[in-house]
């Protein structure tokens, strides 16, 4: 086998280099595919830039109300909603953490809306008027019963069902209370929040 010259090596190191970082892009255009970044607002959300990468596993949560840092976070799965809490600065001097079910398990696209105490020590949930999602974690029975759909037995069995199981992870294990069918569960989506 002939010796190679230094130049023949310093030429195919160079080949062997360029392969590498072309496979080395094509790997992350690859990943670049099954994740995202949410950059977009982060820094008027008093993040600093923070970058969202979504990897497998993990959930992406929004994080508003009485927290010191609202924004878009990342967190590993089967976090709780205290873990996204603290992933923001904390709970603000005004949070009424009472209001809303810490224990929760975070599911993806969750929105986390941290209540603010009203007057006399009142918790003030979500926007007013009834808009926007009810949590099923603090939401009464005549909360409930507001959304079509829910009349006051449903909504007993909401509340009785939360009670015995330590809270609703998700807007999904409504399909295990009776009297809840696909067709109401596609109408609740929208209103209610775990």
């Amino acid at each position: 086998m002939p010796e190679l010259s230094r130049t023949q090596v310093v030429v195919y190191g160079a080949v062997a280099v360029a392969l590498l970082l072309v496979g080395a892009r094509a790997i992350r255009a690859e990943e670049g595919g099954r994740s995202f970044a949410v950059e977009a607002g982060a820094e008027a959300a008093g993040t600093g830039g923070f970058s969202v990468s979504s990897s497998a596993g993990d959930v992406v949560v929004d994080v508003t109300g009485a927290v010191r840092r609202p924004g878009v976070y990342r967190m590993p799965a089967g976090a709780r909603v205290i873990d996204a809490i603290e992933r923001a600065g904390g709970a603000a001097g005004d949070a009424a953490l009472e209001g809303i079910n810490r224990a929760a398990r975070l599911a993806d696209g969750q929105q986390v809306v941290v209540p603010e105490s009203g007057p006399a020590g009142a918790v003030v949930a979500g926007a007013a008027g009834g808009e926007g999602p009810i949590s099923l974690g603090t939401a009464t029975a005549e909360q409930l019963e507001e959304i079509d759909g829910i009349g006051p037995v449903t909504a007993g069995k909401i509340v009785e069902y939360r009670d015995q199981h330590g809270g609703l992870a998700s807007v999904d294990q409504l399909d295990e209370v009776s009297g809840i069918g696909p067709a109401t569960m596609e109408s609740l989506r929208a209103r209610l929040q775990p």
